[in-house]
């Protein structure tokens, strides 16, 4: 299997302090009164463009109530224009509440190709489907806030971001800020989705450290992976104590012991002193995700249903 950043580079492309709320002390969550679970469609890469409309209707079945959108190999929004794509979705009785975009394209060291199709039986595999050209907010930032402003997103997330040299991180610095800049203007919420890589140290210090310190809070928050955090060592209830109010957005993920994706509750994350610590974080939306789901509407039912009980 392989997560999002994973997957874009195999592509050819790669998605390249504090602020504590007025009266937040005084606002009431309680993780357990949450019905509306959300969906990111990642999970559903491998079915969703050979039936848009059949998936979401199986995934509004399940009982999910709120959609996260993703790249989609039909371009667009899974092949139609924002709002055709919110109409259906509307119409299948769930919201649209967030979209994923990509921070930069992604650079393969010395130019090499991208990897060939595997073969099998000696005989080479079927061409892989031609991509469409992906925007990211390096080169499209207006036309990215301005198509998730039409769709009535509310929250416009980076997935993604080349961090893996100090020259990458300040230039992926640069990015966000102008891209979260034009999603305020836009009265949007700029949100930033991590993986390992803005735990680890580079050059002595930590990407996200220099995320939360050289972008105000005010203008960028994140979506907490709590899968690639726990992975990454992170304790995340203390992540949320440093930055309380930050995190709007969570994706729900597990890990099985070869840290390998699988459905919630089917790994080895605890998650109930995460959400124990959910009104700390200010958490708003929880999107289920698993990256290459082998049974996208199988794993997610199961997810679903798991998620339900760890919250009971």
């Amino acid at each position: 299997m392989q997560n999002r950043r994973n997957f874009l580079k195999n592509s050819g492309t790669l998605a390249l302090s504090g602020l504590i709320l007025p009266n937040f002390a005084d606002t009431i969550f309680d993780p357990k009164k949450v019905k509306n679970f959300g969906v990111q469609l990642f999970t559903t890469m491998s079915v969703i463009d050979k039936d848009v409309e059949g998936t979401l209707k199986q995934i509004a079945a399940i009982g999910y109530k709120e959609i996260e959108s993703a790249f989609s190999m039909k371009g667009g929004f899974y092949g139609m224009k924002p709002k055709e794509f919110a109409k259906v979705v509307s119409d299948l009785g769930m919201s649209w509440q967030a979209h994923h975009a990509s921070g930069a394209p992604f650079r393969r060291p010395g130019g090499t190709p991208p990897p060939a199709a595997p073969t099998t039986d000696g005989k080479p595999a079927p061409a892989r489907p031609q991509m469409p050209p992906m925007k990211t907010l390096l080169n499209d930032t207006q036309q990215i806030v301005d198509e998730a402003a039409e769709g009535g997103v509310k929250y416009l997330v980076c997935a993604s971001i080349p961090l893996n040299k100090m020259e990458e991180i300040k230039m992926s610095l640069e990015i966000l800020q102008k891209a979260a800049e034009a999603a305020k203007k836009a009265g949007l919420t700029f949100v930033y989705h991590n993986h390992t890589a803005e735990f680890e140290m580079v050059e002595g210090q930590r990407p996200f450290d220099m995320m939360t310190s050289q972008i105000s809070a005010d203008l960028l928050k994140f979506e907490l992976d709590l899968a690639w955090a726990t992975k990454a060592g992170v304790n995340i209830p203390e992540l949320f104590k440093k930055h309380p109010g930050r995190f709007p957005l969570f994706h729900v993920k597990d890990l099985n012991k070869e840290q390998k994706p699988v459905e919630v509750g089917a790994g080895y994350i605890d998650f109930k002193p995460i959400f124990a610590a959910a009104k700390t974080a200010g958490v708003q939306h929880y999107f289920i995700e698993q990256d290459g789901a082998p049974s996208p509407v199988e794993n997610l039912t199961t997810s679903f249903n798991n998620l339900k009980k760890i919250m009971s």
